[in-house]
């Protein structure tokens, strides 16, 4: 039996954790946060405190020739179809490519509200989950955690000694922002989100803030995007603000002027890529909000269409905005593009979404590859793949 005589703690000066703008410690261990711990306290939604501690895209780094690892940690899950727990995973990268994908079994379960009982948590245990077999030789590792679970990382141990890694020095660094067709809780793996296949096939730095409910263009985090190292930053903006009616014309243009702007006073010349929506066929030509159909498990759009010319917004209206604002924008901002979101998702795909909203996990599959193309086959992008410009 392989003997794991080596023991890492966690903050530890040999294991970075990456994608992870804040860590917080508690009495079980470290917590990655994907937006600082002062955010927080400046959005009044439980919902999104919650999304923030989710791990997605979030992974630890390490250079090693241990044969044998074994992480600890201890899971919050957070409930799936049915009320069971959703299926978080850790998948482990040699190299820069997947070698094996661990099932979480333990941790902590978030018990959603019924109608005869309210929201608890049902404690469990810490989890250890092991990768034998590993090849001998010194290799580049990356441990990411379960993007549907927040995670508290207790200690890592091992066979042989542990490193920092090599590679998380020479990449660039790529910021991403949007909703939960970012997060992509459908995904079978923290490495099957579309933004994790597009950081892995172009070696980029990934730093996912995809919240799913959210990405409603909230100051906190346009300046915590503001104060990261980045080389590359993309929005992915507009479908929760539409399937939440929470905005209409007036308050949307100004608010994707004023995020892009804190994002430029420490980021003027960083590429910049707005994303507009993938479809949806419910808002596609009417206004939120959103409701699920509890018979089907589909949405539907309950706007009233004779607000759309009072400012009333729906998808294809904000795709003709994001459109304009980026063409108007970039006579003074030409790092600043626009990518049409039925690029990654076409239109014809939106069998793909399972509940009409959200794609599927083999579609975020096909998305991460399409951005992954569209990066290197557009000259004005490409060179974000060459070039470590970090700012």
């Amino acid at each position: 039996m392989t003997t794991l005589r080596h023991e890492s703690g966690f903050p530890s000066a040999r294991i970075s954790v990456e994608g992870a703008p804040d860590l917080q410690r508690n009495e079980r261990g470290l917590r990655p946060l994907r937006l600082p711990a002062w955010a927080g306290d400046q959005v009044l939604d439980p919902f999104f405190e919650m999304e923030v501690q989710l791990s997605a895209g979030v992974r630890l780094a390490l250079r090693t020739a241990a044969t044998h690892l074994e992480l600890t940690l201890h899971a919050v899950r957070a409930p799936g179809t049915g009320g069971e727990p959703a299926p978080a995973a850790v998948d482990l990268l040699v190299d820069g490519r997947l070698a094996r994908r661990e099932f979480l079994t333990g941790g902590d379960l978030m018990a959603p509200a019924t109608a005869t009982s309210v929201a608890a948590l049902v404690a469990g245990d810490a989890e250890a989950i092991g990768f034998p077999g590993l090849p001998p030789g010194e290799k580049e590792i990356e441990l990411w955690l379960p993007h549907t679970a927040v995670c508290d990382l207790v200690s890592l141990r091992s066979d042989l000694p542990v490193l920092p890694s090599r590679q998380v020095v020479s990449q660039r660094r790529w910021v991403h922002y949007g909703s939960s067709i970012s997060h992509c809780v459908e995904a079978e793996g923290p490495t099957g989100t579309w933004p994790a296949v597009a950081a892995t096939a172009r070696d980029l730095h990934l730093t996912n803030l995809g919240l799913s409910g959210n990405a409603m263009l909230d100051p906190c985090v346009a300046r915590t995007i503001r104060d990261l190292p980045a080389d590359f930053i993309s929005l992915e903006i507009g479908v929760n603000i539409v399937g939440a009616a929470a905005m209409r014309l007036r308050t949307f243009w100004p608010a994707v002027h004023g995020f892009v702007d804190t994002i430029r006073e420490k980021h003027p010349d960083v590429p910049l890529l707005i994303v507009s929506p993938v479809p949806c066929p419910a808002l596609e030509d009417r206004p939120g909000p959103l409701v699920v159909d509890p018979a089907t498990g589909r949405v539907g759009a309950v706007g009233d269409p004779r607000d759309i010319p009072l400012g009333a917004l729906t998808l294809s209206a904000v795709r003709d905005h994001l459109a304009r604002l980026v063409r108007e924008r970039q006579r003074s901002d030409p790092a600043l593009g626009h990518l049409d979101g039925r690029t990654l998702l076409r239109p014809d795909e939106t069998a793909d979404l399972h509940d009409g909203l959200h794609p599927n996990a083999a579609a975020y599959l096909r998305m991460g590859a399409r951005f992954a193309d569209f990066l290197s086959s557009h000259r004005e992008w490409s060179h974000v793949l060459h070039s470590a410009n970090s700012s």
